[in-house]
């Protein structure tokens, strides 16, 4: 009998897509789940471009204020590189799938590369300004999405990671205030 049931079990786990075995138990609706997936996915293509560009930068900025600079950016990078992990497992906590490659991010990215040779350091820093406020705008966006569907634990993530990257922000101004 228990064999039967073991054929009819593996039949039917066999038939079912294998993306459903990545499925996590959430109390939160289909449509909530997939929106708030979404607006992760995007906004962890443009995290992984951010990080990217940060280290490019960091490794190409010269100038008077090479040291200084060199350390802001190296500080900056790593802490956009810890937003990386918790966005993606929150995409998995509910329920979905997330990045799985290279050409995957470029397909979602919002934030543009720079692939110049040279990049002055004040244009360096500006443009990493600019890209943080691009990053807190789709973050906001997807807290505004959250609000609608009750993902408290989400929102919350992002309470923090819009907090630091206005940091972020704040610093790169200031760095090239007067410049």
């Amino acid at each position: 009998m228990n064999e039967q049931y073991d054929k009819q079990s593996n039949e039917q786990k066999s038939e079912r897509n294998p993306v459903d075995a990545l499925k996590t138990p959430t109390d939160l609706g289909k449509k909530a789940r997939k929106d708030v997936a979404e607006g992760l996915n995007a906004l962890l293509a443009d995290t992984f471009a951010l990080y990217v560009k940060c280290k490019n930068f960091h490794w190409h900025v010269s100038g008077p204020h090479f040291r200084s600079h060199h350390l802001l950016l190296d500080e900056q990078a790593a802490a956009i590189y810890a937003m990386l992990d918790p966005i993606a497992e929150r995409v998995r906590k509910l329920g979905g799938t997330t990045i799985r490659s290279i050409k995957h991010i470029a397909s979602l990215q919002r934030i543009q590369d720079n692939d110049k040779e040279f990049v002055d350091a004040t244009a360096m820093l500006e443009e990493l300004r600019n890209d943080n406020q691009s990053l807190v705008k789709s973050m906001r966006e997807v807290h505004e999405v959250c609000d609608e569907d009750n993902d408290i634990a989400t929102a919350s993530l992002l309470e923090n990671w819009i907090d630091e990257a206005e940091e972020r922000i704040w610093f790169l101004f200031e760095s090239t205030r007067g410049a």
